[in-house]
């Protein structure tokens, strides 16, 4: 009996539901197969973000703020999805059915985006806008069309981000340590496919929708996540399957109303008799931050459930390790909230710098740079500076200071600084665009200056992404409770998704206050007849503010310190395990 449970894994089973055969399931080729979702999925939702809003101008004739926005509205609800992907993982489908049915639900967004893109009927008539002629803009039912098929794949893009990463991890026991050493090997290839379907989005995919036709890359973007669901498909007999433990956001909900039912009711003198049933090794001490909280643990008449003495009511009595978990998460919101104006500032670089790339001259002998792919200057920047981190600056301040390198803190404050430095370089790029447009008149197609002048703004926030998403996973991975792992990545990428609304909004704003009739203003509907430069230096002026606030936050934060053994798990495996949701 004890040689056959050693070849069985404690908390996974098989696709029929008995305990996983180690032999048989999981291991590193189970989770290969899941990766092919990742590439297409990246390659899918990068290559038509960093290239939309080129389409949006030029075809569909929209002014080009509101390409923008549209982009930028594209990728928020791509990752605010991530929470209902994660919620339904959690407590529904599980993460298979999760990937499946959302890797299906982004095939058909891809192609319907691939018939928005071909049909003659689903864009305007072609043609060349001047200062005596504007273009006819795409009707209601011609945006109706591509709005589906964005929102289509941008809901797909939520629910494969909430359980990829989670279900390649499960292929691993993390109390083997073979597999454990196999599971690190996952994570570094699992960032790798990141940056590899993210570099052919940049780079060949947006050549060909520029080249060869926007129908036929998108054309591709699908049939590649229909091959890449046959292969998830065919490990479905290889693969571990474990057990959800249900839903932390409805554990969260549960603590507030709780506390909220007992709002009156005084807490006890002595905290000890506070409602606890979580084992000792597992418990949270009682703090008294966000004491309010303390009231969803007071043991009241009609807690518990009837004919069951040992069963509270959720929604009525609540652990202290449970109300102390929730605080835990309260305090993450302060960082939380500081950090989104980043992604504001990351927005710009797929939005109005690719329109600023699209004026420029941008030929290299007889090849011509799709002004999409100026992006790839933004994805080698984040490669360089981890490689140099990991290589470099990290053997140094362990040598100098005895720590291997920044604290999560610190790298996201780096990640800040580069971001105000990159917009302060973005202004005065544009000023100098605007000043050459002006020399060239109104009629001149592309400006007699070098697209390359925009690279110091697509490195700058390109290096402070690598440094602020790292700092960032690891300050919501290693401050969350044990059991709420998933929840903070998901809290997370919702820094990103609010980045891109805040983008949305601020532009909205803008425009409304400096434009006119005549559809003039700091954003014009041509780039070359308004000010970017003007808006670059609100949103650097923004970033200065934010970072103000962020460094009084971080000060206010106290970090707690996780036992040994759970943040050695956590920092080694658990930081990669759960990024990219």
């Amino acid at each position: 009996m004890e040689g056959k449970m050693s070849w069985t894994v404690a908390d996974a089973v098989d696709y029929k539901g008995f305990p996983a055969d180690r032999s048989k399931t999981g291991g590193w080729i189970p989770a290969a197969l899941i990766l092919g979702i990742e590439i297409c999925e990246r390659l899918s939702t990068m290559g038509i973000a960093v290239n939309l809003v080129t389409y949006l101008v030029s075809t569909m004739h929209l002014p080009s703020a509101s390409s923008a926005n549209v982009v930028t509205d594209f990728m928020g609800t791509s990752f605010l999805l991530c929470l209902l992907g994660g919620f339904l993982a959690d407590s529904f489908l599980g993460r298979y059915k999760t990937i499946a049915i959302f890797a299906i639900i982004q095939t058909l967004g891809t192609g319907t985006l691939a018939i928005a893109t071909k049909l003659p009927q689903l864009r305007p008539p072609p043609c060349h806008a001047s200062a005596s002629l504007t273009c006819k803009p795409a009707n209601g039912f011609q945006m109706g069309v591509l709005y589906m098929a964005l929102y289509l794949i941008a809901l797909g893009t939520g629910g494969l981000k909430s359980s990829v990463s989670g279900f390649g991890t499960d292929q691993f026991d993390q109390k083997d340590e073979k597999e454990k050493a196999q599971m690190a090997y996952f994570f570094n290839r699992f960032y790798f496919f990141i940056s590899t379907g993210t570099l052919m989005a940049v780079t060949v995919l947006v050549y060909l929708q520029d080249e060869v036709g926007r129908s036929w890359a998108y054309g591709i973007c699908s049939v590649s996540m229909f091959v890449a669901i046959l292969i998830f498909l065919s490990g479905t007999k290889r693969y571990r399957y474990k057990k959800s433990l249900g839903s932390p956001i409805v554990h969260i909900f549960q603590v507030i109303v709780a506390a909220i039912k007992k709002r009156k009711m005084d807490l006890p003198y002595n905290v000890e008799l506070l409602y606890e049933d979580t084992p000792e090794a597992t418990r949270i001490h009682h703090t008294d931050q966000f004491y309010f909280l303390d009231k969803a643990a007071i043991v009241a008449e009609g807690d518990f459930e009837r004919n069951v003495v040992s069963a509270p009511n959720p929604w009525k009595l609540c652990s202290v390790t449970r109300v102390e978990e929730v605080k835990m998460m309260v305090g993450l919101l302060p960082i939380w909230a500081t950090t989104i104006m980043f992604w504001t500032t990351h927005a710009q670089m797929i939005t109005f710098s690719v329109e600023q790339a699209s004026t420029m001259e941008r030929s290299i002998g007889g090849f011509q740079i799709p002004a999409g792919s100026l992006t790839v200057f933004f994805v080698a920047a984040i490669l360089i500076t981890l490689a140099v981190y990991d290589r470099v600056i990290m053997p140094f301040w362990k040598k100098w200071k005895g720590k291997p390198g920044f604290t999560n803190l610190q790298r996201i404050a780096i990640g800040l600084v580069l971001s105000i430095f990159g917009m302060a370089a973005a202004a005065l790029a544009e000023k100098k665009r605007l000043a050459v447009a002006r020399a060239a008149g109104a009629t001149t197609a592309t400006l007699p200056i070098s697209v390359f002048l925009l690279i110091p703004q697509f490195f700058l926030v390109g290096a402070g992404e690598a440094f602020i998403y790292t700092g960032q996973l690891d300050f919501f991975i290693t401050q969350s409770p044990k059991g709420m792992k998933t929840m903070s990545t998901g809290l997370f990428l919702t820094t990103l998704s609010l980045g891109f609304f805040v983008s949305s909004f601020l532009v909205s704003v803008v425009k409304r206050l400096t434009g006119s009739n005549d559809g003039q203003g700091w954003l014009a509907d041509n780039i070359n007849h308004g000010r970017l430069d003007c808006f670059y230096g609100l949103v650097a002026v923004l970033d200065i503010i934010n970072f103000v606030v962020y460094l009084v936050c971080a000060a206010w934060h106290k970090p707690r310190k996780p036992k040994p053994a759970l943040q050695m798990e956590t920092i080694v495996n658990g930081s990669s395990a759960e990024d990219k949701c």
